[in-house]
């Protein structure tokens, strides 16, 4: 595999670790890194943006963040190709620019403008759903690995593309899939293990076609009586990885994050990939 990991960076903590797994990243897919540091146009519009140099001022610091990031790139993992930008625009609107050239982006979970109550800053909420290739929104990201990448399936086509980039992953990082397939059933809920056998059998042909892709990858199946949220946020604190399509069963197709996609962004322990789902969007 190869192609091109592009990150947002800022001045955060957040996008420092969202740019150290960017280039983890690109060094398991041979991939080349692409920095981008969004320069916004507001500054201009307030008296110190007024200020006599304040404009060269501002760039100045940008292209040093860069420089400096692809520098911790460089020492992190030397093979790895890394290329800066500096675009001005709308933060979000410029990355997904990226995201049409690239074949994943990665962004922090909280940026520079977030408030510390907040559990997902407004750049990974606005670009879920939205970008054309995957996203990943970089939470809990440490270098302690458990080797597995967690899966949220529901039969869906979201669920269906999630289950592609989520046996990819587990290829790349020698991982094993654990595939979660959380339902409530509120009115029975006394009753579950009656439902048990029918939704493992109703789990398996979606998992088929990817054992058969990857018969190297292993696979473990959890189908569990709860709501998908706290189930995949549950499975996020033991996994790598967690992967989930942008709408599940449950989404109307004019929703371009469903709600379990909102949940797990809020709320994992471990940096999550949202894979667009083909169709209206």
């Amino acid at each position: 595999m190869s192609g091109v990991v592009a990150v947002g960076i800022d001045d955060s903590v957040s996008a420092a670790k969202a740019a150290d797994w960017a280039t983890d990243e690109a060094a398991r897919r041979n991939a080349a890194l692409r920095i981008v540091r969004v320069r916004e146009p507001w500054a201009s519009e307030y008296p110190i943006g007024r200020v006599g140099g304040f404009e060269a001022a501002l760039t100045d610091h940008c292209r040093g963040m860069l420089a400096r990031a692809a520098q911790r790139a460089a020492a992190r993992a030397p093979g790895v190709t890394a290329g800066t930008a500096l675009p001005t625009g709308a933060v979000v609107e410029r990355l997904l620019q990226e995201s049409t050239t690239a074949d994943l982006l990665v962004v922090g979970g909280r940026g520079m403008g977030g408030f510390a109550g907040l559990l997902l800053g407004a750049v990974g909420l606005g670009l879920a759903g939205r970008t054309v290739c995957p996203l990943v929104v970089v939470r809990g990201y440490t270098d302690d690995q458990t080797h597995v990448v967690a899966v949220g399936v529901d039969g869906s086509a979201g669920s269906e593309a999630a289950l592609r980039h989520a046996f990819e992953e587990a290829l790349l990082r020698r991982s094993a899939v654990r595939a979660v397939y959380a339902w409530t059933e509120p009115a029975f809920a006394s009753l579950s293990g009656l439902f048990f056998e029918e939704k493992i059998t109703a789990m398996r042909p979606w998992l088929a076609p990817w054992k058969e892709k990857y018969p190297d990858v292993q696979v473990s199946e959890s189908v569990i009586c709860r709501h998908p949220v706290p189930a995949l946020v549950d499975a996020s604190k033991e996994a790598d990885l967690i992967v989930v399509g942008s709408r599940g069963r449950g989404a109307a197709s004019s929703v371009v994050l469903g709600s379990v996609g909102h949940g797990i962004l809020h709320r994992a322990h471990c940096p999550v990939m949202v894979v667009t789902s083909p169709g209206p969007r």
